[in-house]
């Protein structure tokens, strides 16, 4: 199985009860597999049928299967007598004829032309479920195909992000020591200052910039980072299953230490870049809602 969109469109029609069925199916995204089924009359019982051969093609989206006949089936025709109807109706007009004085009676005639006394009814086709399902394989099949193809599209596009999310790292983790020096250097005149020319324990100024340096220190975040984008490549480069859900929690790990780097940065280009970074990541959660 090769990474897919959840945004496609198939197409399928076939012989069946002596006319001829078209079936289409939409998908969008959705968290789960949600499917709504629009269909004629006939195909009314084959519904959980239908639903479940879905499952077989199809894990995340919302999916709309629409029905119709390109070709009418034949119908059978019979004709339904209301007896009860039809004997009120001419007790009712003989009632009228000796009220009013009108000679006559009421014949065969005068009772077919009476209202819903004589119907034609028409029973409905005998769609054999195995027709039905082997176009809805074919839809199905059409639809996958198309998700396949924007899948790769969308996997494309991420992996290209995903390298300049690495290489926003890779500044960061350049830029980190010369921050943590600029620190020390600052923290080593702000003491001097204060202290007016009195001696300051070399030790104990080196204490504190061993401990804000500590504090400064995001090794692990970018260490993290870039586990969860090695992660995300992979599971992008070598899908064999549905990977959505998997890279939507990657995105929240990422963005967790992205915020973390932020808090750390106390450095302008090392702040701008994490600003960067959010953006990225930003766009990647949008094209990741769209993976099955």
């Amino acid at each position: 199985m090769s990474l897919r969109s959840m945004t496609g469109f198939g197409s399928a029609e076939g012989a069946v009860a002596g006319g001829r069925l078209r079936l289409e199916v939409r998908t969008v995204n959705h968290r789960h597999l949600s499917v709504q089924l629009k269909l004629p009359g006939e195909l009314q019982a084959l519904e959980a049928d239908l639903r479940e051969r879905l499952r077989s093609h199809l894990e995340r989206g919302h999916v709309t299967v629409g029905a119709r006949w390109v070709e009418e089936p034949p119908q059978a025709a019979g004709v339904r007598v209301d007896l009860e109807r039809a004997g009120a109706l001419v007790a009712a007009l003989r009632d009228v004829g000796k009220t009013l004085g009108v000679p006559g009676d009421v014949d065969l005639a005068t009772v077919a032309r009476l209202p819903d006394v004589v119907r034609v009814v028409h029973s409905e086709a005998t769609v054999e479920p195995a027709a039905a399902l082997s176009i809805l394989d074919a839809a199905a099949a059409a639809c996958v195909k198309m998700r396949e193809r924007e899948g790769r599209a969308l996997a494309a596009d991420l992996l290209a992000r995903l390298q300049k999310l690495s290489g926003y790292a890779a500044f960061i983790a350049e830029r980190a020591p010369a921050r943590v020096t600029a620190e020390r250097d600052r923290l080593a005149a702000a003491v001097r200052e204060l202290a007016g020319g009195v001696a300051v324990d070399p030790n104990r100024l080196a204490q504190e910039v061993a401990f804000l340096a500590d504090r400064l220190d995001i090794t692990e975040e970018l260490v993290r980072f870039g586990t969860h984008v090695a992660a995300m490549e992979g599971a992008l480069s070598d899908s064999k299953a549905a990977v959505g859900k998997q890279l939507g929690f990657l995105m929240q790990e990422l963005g967790r230490e992205a915020n973390t780097m932020g808090s750390k940065a106390n450095d302008a280009a090392i702040a701008e870049t994490v600003i960067a970074i959010k953006g990225e990541l930003e766009k990647i959660r949008e094209q990741i809602e769209n993976l099955e």
